[in-house]
C-alpha cells in the first residue's frame, strides 16, 4: 500500500513531529497503518537545500533503529517529501525505495499500476529516450515519474496539474485497455522545490492547510522561525491524517497543486478526461 507525506510552506519548517513524535506519524504507519498494514519494505526522506534535492533512503522500516528519527530530526525546509514502502510491484532494494529523484524532481507513489508489464509494454515508448536509461529500479512507481518528467519535458510551459492529470488519464486508459476491473492506485505527489503537484486515486489521501504560525499540540513549539510581517501558510498532505488537527480528506479522483503564494487548489481527474497535449 506504501504510505506518503508531503510539505509544502512559505518559510523553512520543520517535520520531526509529522514522521516521528505525532499520534499517527509516518514512522508509526511504517509499523501498522489504518488498515492494519505494515510499510516496511524501506524508507526516504527528501527535501531541498541550496535548491538542491536532499535526499535519505534505506531499506529498512523506518520504526527500526535511530536513522529515520535522525533523519526527520535535521529536516527543516519549504518542501518536504517522506514515504515508507509496503512492496508491490518490485523487490526490496534502494533503487526501487522512494522518493525518486531525477535533477530538482522528487516523485513518491502510494498504490499500484496493475499488470504492470503489459501496462509497461504501452508506457516505455512515451518515455523520453534520454530518461529511459535513468530507470534505475523495477517499480510502476518509477517509471510513472519518468512518464510525467517527459510530459513535463515536452511541454514545460503547461500547468503542472494539468500534465499530470494528462498523464495519469492516460495510464489509467492503459490500466483500463488490460483489464477493465482492475483496482488502479495512483497517489503520487511530483515537486521541483518550488511547483508541487499531485493526485488521489483509488487510495486514501488528506491534506491540512495552515495559515497562520502554530504551537505544535505534540511538542508545544512553532516549527518555524517566523519571519516578522510574513503571513506563513504551509500545506500537508498524508496518506492518513497524522495528528488532531483540523485534516480534510481530499475526494478521489482529483489532482491537486500548491500555487506559487502557498494555497491548495484541488480539480477533478475527469476536467481533463478529454484534453490532449500535442
Amino acid at each position: 500500500m506504501c504510505r506518503l507525506f508531503a510539505m509544502s510552506a512559505n518559510e523553512p519548517t520543520r517535520v520531526e513531529c509529522s514522521l516521528v513524535h505525532a499520534q499517527n506519524a509516518l514512522m508509526l504507519q511504517s509499523q501498522e497503518d489504518q488498515e492494519g498494514l505494515p510499510n516496511g519494505h524501506g524508507w526516504g526522506v527528501a527535501d531541498y537545500r541550496d535548491g538542491l534535492p536532499l535526499i535519505e533512503k534505506q531499506t529498512w522500516a523506518a520504526f527500526h533503529g535511530e536513522h529515520f528519527k535522525k533523519t526527520a530530526a535535521r529536516v527543516y525546509a519549504h518542501t518536504v517529501v517522506a514515504h515508507v514502502r509496503r512492496a508491490t510491484v518490485g523487490g526490496t532494494s534502494i533503487e526501487n525505495t522512494h522518493p525518486f529523484h531525477h535533477g530538482k524532481w522528487i516523485f513518491a507513489h502510494n498504490g499500484t499500476v496493475p499488470h504492470f508489464l503489459d501496462v509497461r509494454d504501452q508506457m516505455m515508448p512515451q518515455i523520453d529516450p534520454l530518461f529511459q536509461n535513468d530507470i534505475k529500479g523495477t517499480t510502476d512507481s518509477e517509471h510513472v515519474f519518468y512518464f510525467l518528467l517527459s510530459l513535463r519535458m515536452r511541454h514545460p510551459d503547461r500547468d503542472l496539474r494539468e500534465l499530470v492529470a494528462v498523464g495519469l488519464n492516460r495510464i489509467r486508459q492503459w490500466c483500463e485497455a488490460v483489464d477493465p476491473r482492475a483496482r488502479i492506485g495512483l497517489n503520487i505527489v511530483l515537486t521541483d522545490g518550488e511547483e508541487l503537484a499531485g493526485s488521489r486515486f483509488g487510495r486514501s489521501l488528506w491534506h491540512l492547510r495552515r495559515e497562520q504560525v502554530y504551537t505544535c499540540e505534540i511538542c508545544g513549539r512553532t516549527h518555524v522561525h517566523h519571519e516578522v510581517g510574513t503571513d506563513y501558510r504551509a500545506v500537508e498532505i498524508a496518506s492518513e491524517p497524522i495528528s488532531g488537527d483540523p485534516w480534510e480528506e481530499f475526494p478521489d479522483g482529483v489532482v491537486y497543486s500548491v500555487d506559487e503564494d502557498h494555497y491548495l487548489l484541488v480539480e477533478s481527474l475527469a476536467k481533463y478526461a478529454s484534453a490532449v497535449l500535442a
